[in-house]
Parts: C-alpha cells; sequence; structure tokens
C-alpha cells in the first residue's frame, strides 16, 4: 500500500493568550530576564560594521591595507649551517593613519637562548628523558639560536630600533603619512636549526651520508599587519599561532652550493644560468603533461649527484609577486618532478622535491595530490592565481608558503609503507597546499584566530582527499568530534578562542571548525547554497585580510540564511549536540471526543460549531475507529498509524532533527526538521508521525551528521542491553 507520509495531526486548541488571560488571577509574579534564546541575533557579539568591514561581511569602499616589497640577497653556509641575508624592503602606507614606528617579526628569536617561550611551559619533572632533552631542559645548553642583526639602516645612515623578543620596533625619522613610502634595510644572519633534533617549522635534516635537507622559512624579518582591526598585529610568537603578514613583490637571489636542486617562492629567473639543457628540456615537457608527472631529476641522477661535494657556489633568482611570505628548499638529494595542472583554461605546475628516502611513496603520490588539491580548491573558492605549487618532503614537517610546502610521510629503509604512512602524507600534502588558498591568499590573522586558516583549510581539505580517494578517512567529519566535545569540559576552549591559550590546539582549531562547516554544508544548508555562499566569501577576500566578523557576515548574505544560532553555538561555545527521543506515543483516530474536548466545546460552542464535521485523534485505543476518516478521504488512504514522538535534547547547542523511520516491510523514510524548531522550546518538541504502515523503529540521526556526543538516547524503541551494559548499570546503581 501507499504510504501517506509525516502528516502532522493535532487536536484543536484554544490560544494560548486565551489561556493565559483565564489563568490571570491565578498567575504569580516572576523575575524577568534577558534574551537567552539560542536563536537571537549575534549584534552583541560581532563588529560594528563600518566602510572597511561591511555589514555584508564584503570590503567596504574605504577597505585598505599595506604593501611591502622585498629585495633580498641570500647565502647559505652549508659548513657551518648558517643563513646570511641583506634585505631592502619598502613600506608603502596605504592607511589613511600617519605611522610613527613599523613593528618587523623576528621569529627566530623564540628559540634564541634568552627566549621566553620555554619559561611560560608549566609541567611536572619528567620521569624519563632523551640526554638531549634532558641537557635542554635542565643544563641551559646553549644552542645559539635566533637573529644576529647587523645593521639597520636608511639612506646608508643607522635607523633607531628596539628589539623586544620576536618583535623589533622601527623608530622612523619622522611620521610616514597616508600614501607614502620608507626604504629601509636589514642585514642579518643566523645559525639554522636541526629540525629533526631541535624542532621547528623550518630548519634542516642531516642524512648519514653527511647531506643536509634545508627547508627554509620564517628566515627574514618581516613587517607584521597594521590595519584598522588591531592596528599593529604585534603580539609576541610564542611558537604556536602563526602568521600575520602583508602581501607585496619579492625579488630574491639565493647563493648555495653549485650541485644543489633548489625550489622557492616565486618564479626563477635565471634557469639556464643553474638548470642544465637535459633538466630544462624536461621541465618543457612537464608543462604539457596533464596526466602523469614527468621526472626532471631522476632518483640514480639525485644518488649520482649527493655523493659528490661541489666547492663552487650557485645564485638562484626567484621573483613573485602578490605573496604574503617567501620560502625555500635546497639540497643536493632531490629528485625533482612535476606535470601541468589546468585550472579553468590556465596551465599551473604542481611539483615535488624529495631524497630518495621519500622513495617510492613520493614518486607515487606526492605531485599528483598536489595537482589534486589545486583543481578541488579552485572548485569551491577561486582560480588558483600563482603559477605553482611545490611539495618538498621533510622528515617531521608539515608548514605551508606561498607556492611551496615542506610535508612529512617517510617509507621504511626498505622502501615499504603502511596505509597509515600513505594516507598520512596524502592527507598533509593536500593540507599544506590547500593553505596557499587559506591563508596565503585569503589572508585571515593567524596569530589571533587560528581556525580561519587551520578550520577552513581542513574543511575543504576534507572535499579534495575525498575526491582523490573516496574511501579516505579524513578524520575531520562530525563523528570524528564526538570524543573531543564530549570529554571534560575544564579542558575545552570555544572556537573562538585566541591560539596560544586554546586547550587541545588540534581538535579545537582543525578538526571542530571542519566538522562544523561540513555540517553547515551537507545538512543544515546543502551543497548548492554553501558553496555559492562559501565562495562568495573567498572572492571577496582574495588578497585582503578578513575577520571572522566578515566570514560569518558573507555566509549569510550569500546564501539568504540566518545562521547566528550556529556560529553562536558552535564557535563562540563549548556546547555539545545530544538529540533524543523521550517518548513514542501510539494515537488513533476516532469518532469520539475526549471528556477535556468535550469541555471545550461545551465552554466555546460557537467556535465549534463553526468547524463543521469533526474527526478525533486519541491516546485511547479502545476508543479507536480506524474508519472516522473515510468518508472524509475523498478516495485517498487514510493512514492506519499514528504516533506521537517527543524528541529531547539534554545538549546544549542547537541543531536540526534527522529522523529515519523503519516501516514494517523494510523500508525506511527519512525527515530533516530544521534547527528552528527548538525555537519556542530549548527542551523538548512533538511531532506526529503517520502512515498506512506501522512503525516499526525510529532513529536520530543515522548517519551521525550532528557530532551528537550521546547516541544512547537516538533509537526507539531502545536497543536491548548486552550484558555488558547491564552489569554497568548495576554497578552505577
Amino acid at each position: 500500500m501507499k504510504k501517506i507520509s509525516l502528516l502532522v495531526f493535532s487536536l484543536f486548541f484554544i490560544t494560548t493568550a486565551t489561556i493565559a488571560q483565564e489563568k490571570k488571577e491565578k498567575k504569580k509574579t516572576q523575575q524577568g530576564h534577558t534574551d537567552q534564546n539560542k536563536f537571537r541575533q549575534m549584534k552583541d557579539v560581532l563588529a560594528t560594521p563600518n566602510d572597511q568591514h561591511t555589514a555584508s561581511g564584503a570590503p567596504g569602499h574605504q577597505y585598505t591595507q599595506q604593501k611591502v616589497d622585498y629585495v633580498m640577497e641570500l647565502r647559505l653556509d652549508e659548513a657551518n649551517n648558517k643563513l646570511y641575508g641583506d634585505e631592502k624592503i619598502t613600506y608603502h602606507n596605504n592607511s589613511k593613519d600617519k605611522l610613527e614606528y613599523l613593528w618587523v617579526q623576528l621569529d627566530q628569536n623564540m628559540r634564541a637562548d634568552d627566549s621566553k617561550t620555554p619559561l611560560a611551559r608549566a609541567g611536572a619533572a619528567a620521569a624519563w628523558a632523551t640526554p638531549n632533552n634532558f641537557k635542554s631542559t635542565y643544563m641551559k645548553e646553549s644552542k645559539g639560536f635566533g637573529f644576529n642583526i647587523e645593521k639597520v639602516e636608511t639612506d646608508g645612515k643607522p635607523l633607531s630600533h628596539f628589539i623586544n623578543r620576536t618583535m623589533m620596533r622601527i623608530n622612523l625619522p619622522k611620521p610616514l603619512a597616508s600614501g607614502e613610502t620608507f626604504k629601509f634595510r636589514i642585514k642579518w644572519n643566523y645559525k639554522i636549526n636541526n629540525s629533526v633534533k631541535d624542532g621547528g617549522r623550518s630548519g634542516f635534516e642531516d642524512f648519514p651520508d653527511g647531506n643536509n635537507n634545508y627547508t627554509i622559512a620564517q628566515f627574514f624579518p618581516r613587517l607584521a599587519v597594521y590595519n584598522n582591526v588591531e592596528g599593529w598585529q604585534n603580539m609576541q610568537f610564542w611558537g604556536r599561532s602563526e602568521f600575520a603578514l602583508e602581501f607585496g613583490d619579492y625579488d630574491v637571489k639565493i647563493t648555495v652550493p653549485a650541485d644543489h636542486i633548489m625550489e622557492a617562492s616565486g618564479q626563477l629567473q635565471n634557469e639556464k644560468e643553474v638548470l642544465t639543457k637535459k633538466q630544462r628540456k624536461r621541465y618543457a615537457e612537464a608543462m604539457k603533461s596533464f596526466k602523469d608527472p614527468v621526472m626532471i631529476v631522476t632518483q640514480e641522477e639525485a644518488e649520482k649527484n649527493e655523493k659528490g661535494r661541489s666547492t663552487k657556489m650557485k645564485t638562484w633568482h626567484f621573483k613573485a609577486d602578490r605573496v604574503r611570505d617567501f620560502a625555500f628548499a635546497t639540497s643536493r638529494k632531490y629528485i625533482w618532478d612535476a606535470m601541468a595542472v589546468n585550472i579553468n583554461g590556465n596551465t599551473v605546475m604542481a611539483t615535488s622535491l624529495y631524497p630518495k628516502e621519500g622513495n617510492p611513496l613520493w614518486e607515487e603520490h606526492s605531485t599528483r595530490v598536489v595537482a589534486n588539491t589545486l583543481e578541488e580548491y579552485s572548485k569551491l573558492t577561486f582560480d588558483y592565481p600563482y603559477p605553482k605549487a611545490v611539495s618538498v618532503h621533510a622528515k617531521n614537517q608539515g608548514m605551508e608558503y606561498p607556492m611551496i610546502c615542506f610535508n612529512y610521510g617517510r617509507p621504511k629503509p626498505d622502501g615499504t609503507y603502511s596505509d597509515r604512512v600513505k594516507n598520512g602524507m596524502i592527507g598533509v600534502i593536500t593540507h599544506e597546499v590547500g593553505h596557499n588558498f587559506f591563508p596565503m591568499i585569503v589572508n585571515s590573522d593567524e596569530r589571533q584566530w587560528t581556525w580561519m586558516d587551520e578550520g577552513l583549510n581542513s574543511f575543504v581539505e576534507i572535499l579534495a582527499e575525498l575526491d582523490y580517494d573516496p574511501n579516505f578517512n579524513t578524520g575531520n567529519l562530525p563523528k570524528n568530534i564526538v570524543r573531543y566535545m564530549g570529554g571534560d569540559q575544564s579542558n575545552l576552549s570555544p572556537i573562538m578562542s585566541q591560539g596560544d591559550y586554546v586547550k587541545q590546539f588540534g581538535p579545537n582549531a582543525y578538526t571542530k571548525p571542519a566538522a562544523g562547516l561540513y555540517m553547515l554544508r551537507q545538512t543544515i544548508m546543502g551543497p548548492e547554497l554553501f558553496d555559492h555562499a562559501f565562495r562568495t566569501y573567498s572572492k571577496r577576500w582574495m588578497f585582503k585580510h578578513p575577520t571572522p566578523a566578515d566570514f560569518f557576515r558573507s555566509m549569510e548574505d550569500a546564501s539568504g540564511m540566518d545562521l547566528d544560532w550556529f556560529w553562536r553555538g558552535w564557535f563562540y561555545t563549548t556546547d555539545v549536540t545530544d538529540i533524543g527521543i523521550k517518548q513514542v506515543k501510539p494515537l488513533y483516530l476516532t469518532d469520539k471526543p475526549s471528556e477535556r474536548v468535550k469541555k471545550l466545546q461545551e465552554q466555546y460552542k460557537q467556535y465549534f460549531d463553526n468547524l463543521g464535521d469533526l474527526v478525533y485523534v486519541t491516546d485511547k485505543k479502545e476508543d479507536a475507529n480506524a474508519k472516522a476518516m473515510d468518508k472524509y478521504a475523498d478516495g485517498k488512504e487514510v493512514p492506519s498509524y499514528i504516533y506521537s514522538v517527543e524528541f529531547e535534547k539534554p545538549g546544549g547547542l542547537v541543531m536540526p532533527i534527522i529522523v529515519e523511520l523503519t516501516y514494517a516491510d523494510g523500508t525506511t523514510e527519512r525527515q530533516t526538521f530544521p534547527a528552528q524548531i527548538w525555537m519556542k522550546n530549548d527542551k523538548t518538541v512533538k511531532r506526529v508521525f503517520a502512515s498506512t504502515q506501522e512503525i516499526k523503529s525510529i532513529k536520530v540521526d543515522p548517519d551521525l551528521e550532528t557530532a551528537d556526543v550521546d547516541t544512547s538516547n537516538n533509537s526507539w524503541p531502545k536497543p536491548k542491553a548486552d550484558k555488558f551494559d547491564e552489569f554497568k548499570n548495576k554497578v552505577k546503581g
């Protein structure tokens, strides 16, 4: 028989206002309260819109941002693992303000001998430690890291400056007016850290064969951001919360041993001077290969190269326009492959550099993952605007920079690897290449709001990974965040927390925002609405500095959906989702009004007389009359089974109620009630379901779409407890 699905039956009730009027004399005076409804608007939380960051979430007509250009000459001293730099900086004051000074970031000072970072780490005595850890913890071993600033000058004259740990203030000779530029020079050097032994987001790895793999970033004094939101973003770098940077143009020359292979942010300017004729020919072939990578330097050639030690030097010249940072990688051990990627008619090069220790895994997957990431991210955001994206293999790193990133994932010495290692490598390459979009182009303030780059990036990463492998375990779905959200509340932080003090940093800044956005796309908004809104936000803020409010407002502005309830709950609180079935009550059609209805019919006779014929619903099986509706059915099938279902919400978050009904014949039917069903009652709500078949079971959130932390109340009838559950209940009792 055809089912009449999910019809709503209700008794006729006198309005709440009427009943309230009748009980007015009995009503007691109650204390007033403020609006705590979960659906109240966020005007009390979000920054007031202005002509730079508008109410729609778009940049305003007065939006400005600074520009910083760098011309650098770098030299790598491989024998002593030191890097020397001489940089000329042009600062463009595009703001409306006069600036008395500039702030420069000195990230390498985080690991200097006098760094405060180790002193800010609380912890009890460890029961064991490696000798190196013991030395660094208790013996105050001097390692000599941190910047050595040799010169700070303008027009050849010393420039007043003051170093405050990881920040340096440049005292300007006179205030820099709006529209003016200021040019100055910083000459520096520092000892490069061993990223495997000393840790760090960049540095070098030393191999038993005597060679090093240099993955170099945060290596030069970089201007901090100045804007109308933070003023100067000059929060100290404690090692976790990453970087807020300005866009600019880079002209960089890097001198390294002549037998090194190198990649960096930007386009190579002197390929004839640094590449062999064979390498240039192979790269030209790669520029036409859109299916498979082409080997520019083979493993055999790399193994031969790593056995030598050239005493000569070679200078590589790169230029990068409209980027917010610069990084490079160099070694004589590199295998090099590349392939072309078609991004909406524009050819972009996907490239990988890796020592033989990365094979066969890297040769099989790295460049293909880079290409897939560029394609999938471009679909959901904007066409990738840079000429290339490079993945470099580093043992312990996963870190991103414009056009280049450093990624882990190493097979065993015999070349074998587990699925876990392979998937970890695919995941980290997707993630780090994806960072080209967030925050290298959509340039949010990482120092303040980690989730705006890590969370948004981790969300798009889900879709890219599933495109590369439909069975990929992304680890960022709503079901993956349940254990974290259901944990000890004293060990949780809202997503909207500054990154340095966030507890459980990974779940908070990566998984929870990613899972929330996936939930928005799949369950709350739908892909079509979500994708348009997300793309709108991404395009609006390309090469600009968005805030959280710009994201929230853009998503609502472009979709026509009020999502304040979601942002407030998911991002500003540590509330959890817990929606279940409190009660299921069978109801029956009848032609007999209940005693309560009879009294109402007497009291409001005129009202009921105007309604005409009535059928009734009762919870008394003995009064049932299945044919009560037959003469009014107009040939349509009348439902034989009616159920009143009361849903409860022990959790603090409001979410859609996803209901799956299983009928007597084994078929299922699903309906989603929007989150707004909780607007009038935050504790319980009722719905009535009717069908021509008996409903055998009801389940809430059957596919674990809403991060429900307790699914024990999600099913009716409740599953029978096994003996272990019975034992646990007895123990609790």
